[in-house]
């Protein structure tokens, strides 16, 4: 990507800037692979995670590359007048990045289901304590997973990997089908895939990146353990919140399209909406005077078009901001992130619940236990953000106030599943790479394993006098009990 600049005929001298456009281009000899004259590349060195990637640096010095390096299917250069084409549609150019922003998305699912996975399969093998209200004397110290302390922080991740997951299986569906209409000249769609795709990615990175590291935690000290699975995990996943777009920034994407949307919805506010996102801020307007109740613990639907009110309401306030009262942009951006993270979460429900209601291939009580994902999910989501969902109608003092008993109903209903829940995914041992989250349960024996057999530094016997010229004390074949201090 770079600046696209021709000479200006009007000035001599002077170039016309047609902002950043895509090229293609040769910058290595094909013989020696040395970069071309003109050309200098670098590595930019160390980085936390992602370590097989090799990111760095490029600089161009009188570099000429050809009129065809241009990728110009959207976008036109004459090559003989130098007049410059626009491409039909701003969000043509973000394509690529829309793409790339699906797979974040999915694999935010992916990532997140491999750390509770192991988080859940160890807590389920681990014991630790008796039950303090138990008469036997020899009764058994408790799995950890029966702990409603561990449940609360891994059984919401459990239902996030879950949400992540159908969303990422729609926006999918959603994005082949936009890549459909365009290529039939529709580009209508484009701005929506944008605008979701950015707020997703940056809210569902997010929710993956912390959620591996609490899980991490549930598991205690084991958990900081190369044995985990868990420490490259969490180093390689780092890298992701801040992969096309940091996760602050991008949001203004999501934020300014909502805001747009809302503009033209409010001019327009009597005519037949044109899709979804304008169906449902008309609703709102149409309905922010008298109200909506909504029974978020009782209807699942309920829970749903609580969200999707939320989010609208949110957009209304960010347009009175910006748009009527003429607020700089600058002071409004945090107001902008919370709009992006309320939209996404409306959208994760939403793809939650109409995957689930339009599903036949789930048996009767299995769809039940993935509802009861579906709900966790939500409640804790408004629990979260109790403040908005009580302002602006979303939900009721008295809904509120009985979510936290409502949570640690799901929580005991849960339990029972939790194992069979993670093992559906089928992740299998050699990917997950943790003695951990073994699917036998041989936990301690694999720890065992790794750090007595496997771990090459038991093998050497170092010596502690750093004055002494060797480095290694003794020789000869080691002992295999040799102990590495």
């Amino acid at each position: 990507m770079a600046q696209l600049m021709v000479p200006d005929p009007d000035r001599k001298g002077q170039y016309i800037s047609h902002g950043p456009q895509a090229f293609i281009a040769q910058i290595r000899d094909m013989k020696t692979h040395l970069p071309l004259e003109g050309i200098v590349i670098g590595d930019i060195g160390v980085k936390i995670g992602f370590t097989s990637m090799d990111n760095g640096y490029m600089l161009f010095d009188h570099y000429r590359i050809p009129h065809s390096a241009l990728l110009s299917r959207y976008v036109q250069l004459d090559p003989d007048t130098g007049v410059f084409t626009k491409s039909p549609n701003a969000a043509l150019g973000f394509g690529t990045m829309t793409s790339i922003r699906m797979t974040l998305i999915e694999e935010a699912g992916t990532f997140l289901a491999r750390a509770v996975t192991i988080a859940i399969r160890y807590s389920a093998v681990r014991q630790q304590f008796r039950d303090k209200d138990s008469k036997d004397p020899e009764s058994q110290e408790l799995q950890v997973l029966d702990y409603p302390t561990v449940q609360v922080r891994l059984f919401p991740l459990l239902a996030a990997a879950f949400a992540l997951q159908y969303t990422g299986k729609v926006m999918r569906q959603d994005y082949i089908k936009s890549r459909s209409e365009v290529e039939k000249g529709n580009l209508d769609s484009l701005a929506v895939m944008h605008s979701n795709s950015s707020g997703l990615k940056s809210w569902s990175t997010d929710i993956t990146n912390t959620g591996i590291e609490t899980c991490r935690r549930a598991m205690g000290g084991h958990g900081y353990g190369s044995g985990s699975g868990l420490v490259e995990m969490q180093k390689d996943y780092q890298a992701k919140p801040i992969l096309e777009g940091d996760n602050w920034m991008i949001t203004q994407q999501t934020s300014s399209f909502l805001i747009k949307r809302m503009t033209a919805a409010v001019k327009a506010q009597k005519e037949p909406p044109k899709d979804e996102t304008d169906a449902q801020l008309k609703y709102f307007l149409n309905q922010k005077d008298q109200g909506r109740k909504f029974d978020i613990l009782n209807n699942d639907s309920d829970v749903m078009e609580s969200f999707k009110w939320r989010a609208a309401s949110m957009t209304y306030d960010a347009y009175q901001a910006r748009v009527v009262n003429k607020k700089r942009h600058n002071d409004l951006i945090i107001k902008f992130h919370k709009l992006s993270n309320a939209h996404s979460q409306s959208l994760m429900v939403s793809s939650f619940f109409t995957t689930l209601t339009s599903s036949n291939d789930l048996p009767r009580e299995t769809k039940d236990v993935v509802f009861d994902l579906y709900r966790l999910f939500a409640f804790t989501s408004i629990q979260a953000e109790s403040y908005e969902f009580l302002r602006c109608g979303a939900a009721s003092a008295k809904d509120l106030d009985a979510l936290p008993d409502r949570i640690e109903e799901l929580l005991a209903r849960i339990r029972p599943h939790a194992v069979n829940l993670v093992d559906a995914w089928q992740f299998p041992d050699y990917l997950l790479d943790s003695a951990l989250g073994r699917y036998d349960g041989n936990v301690y024996e694999d720890l065992f394993n790794r750090a007595h057999r496997l771990n090459p530094l038991n093998d050497i016997v170092f010596n502690p006098n750093y004055k002494d010229n060797e480095v290694v004390k003794g020789s000869g074949t080691p002992k295999s009990l040799s102990s590495k201090l």
